[in-house]
């Protein structure tokens, strides 16, 4: 009997392999970092979010020293500048919709107002009716809802609902509460002592916690209702994914001890950050695997160490926006927001040989 070649049995102990690794697929990277608006200062700048067209999001140092939220467009990112006299101090931009409408918060030297940014104004969505002069926004849906907290005439911190011109106050599980991310059917998640779903037809619903911990907070939610965000567990903070079906389930970490899950597309990937035995490093959890993103960018420049640190979002093309820094020796060449563009898919297996 002719005795099987030594190529034949690497091909079959490879094949073994790669089905016990359940053949997961993970996107390789190219990663882009998208610089300041002229200004120099650390970090340069900072990514938010992103839409399905790859528009970015978030704040970065302008050339008078500033830091305005931007709008990352075509390769360009363009300065959104502040609301007026007091709120002129400084902005960031935290959501973006679709269509390109953004919201954040412009801030004067003390209290700060949301924003909804479109067409090249910025509007002032101000607070609730008699409530103090203090409010922010961080998500947007596709019909210009946008979500955030503000503080009301009872001087309590509230998770808000502006649609129509009308900021609706969606109350609280506690003392206060904040909300953080809209999907397109006007489901919203945030924090109020624990993570909550909010539904016009349900209200607010406590999300719970995981095991062994009494805090979350839900960060994202996508257009299947699942929801992304961080819960203490008996060893610390562990990024989440809930879903009506599943509950609140731990993604784990990255050998460390902590973790948290800021961004969701619509096919379930997940993004965030995640401690590893040394450091913090950004994660993308798919089909189950919890991966650093840093194993998976192909172009690392020469003589460059760039590391990601935390990831924010990812919209449904892949792409990723993370925070990082580019450091030559012990000189830092960049500290601030890259874009992440997937390329080619590699298997589990090959991602286990380049480890």
């Amino acid at each position: 009997m002719k005795k099987p070649s030594f190529c034949t049995i690497l091909l079959v102990v490879a094949m073994f392999l790669a089905s016990a690794l359940s053949a997961v697929a993970a996107p390789h990277y190219t990663c882009k970092k998208l610089g300041s608006l002229g200004g120099t200062g650390s970090p340069e700048s900072r990514a938010e979010a992103i839409n399905a067209d790859g528009m970015v999001v978030g704040s970065a140092i302008t050339s008078s020293g500033d830091s305005h939220a931007f709008l990352y467009i075509g390769g360009v990112m363009q300065d959104l500048a502040t609301l007026p006299t007091p709120y002129n101090v400084s902005s960031e931009a935290s959501g973006i919709n679709a269509v390109g409408q953004v919201v954040g918060t412009s801030y004067s030297s003390i209290p700060y107002h949301a924003f909804l940014w479109g067409g090249g104004v910025m509007q002032d969505l101000g607070t609730f009716p008699g409530g103090v002069s203090w409010s922010q926004a961080f998500g947007i849906n596709g019909a210009g809802q946008v979500v955030g907290w503000a503080y009301n005439s009872s001087g309590d911190q509230h998770a808000f609902l502006y649609s129509g011109g009308v900021m609706k106050d969606l109350g609280a599980l506690s003392t206060s509460s904040s909300a953080y991310g809209i999907n397109d059917a006007g489901q919203v998640v945030g924090r109020s002592g624990h993570a909550f779903l909010y539904s016009s037809g349900g209200g607010m619903q406590d999300l719970g916690t995981l095991p062994g911990g009494g805090d979350s907070w839900a960060n994202a939610i996508n257009a299947s209702a699942q929801v992304v965000g961080g819960a203490w567990t008996s060893s610390g903070p562990h990024a989440f994914l809930y879903s009506s079906s599943t509950g609140m389930q731990d993604l784990g970490t990255l050998g460390g001890v902590s973790s948290e899950a800021f961004g969701i597309n619509t096919t379930g990937q997940v993004v965030g950050k995640a401690a590893t035995l040394m450091d913090t490093a950004a994660f993308l959890y798919i089909d189950g695997v919890m991966y650093n993103l840093n194993s998976l960018v192909t172009n690392q420049p020469k003589g460059v160490n760039m590391y990601l640190y935390e990831a924010y979002g990812i919209n449904d093309r892949g792409q990723i926006i993370a925070h990082g820094i580019a450091a030559r020796g012990t000189d830092i060449d960049y500290n601030g927001a890259y874009l992440l563009t997937p390329t080619t898919a590699v298997s589990a297996l090959d991602l286990l040989l380049l480890d």
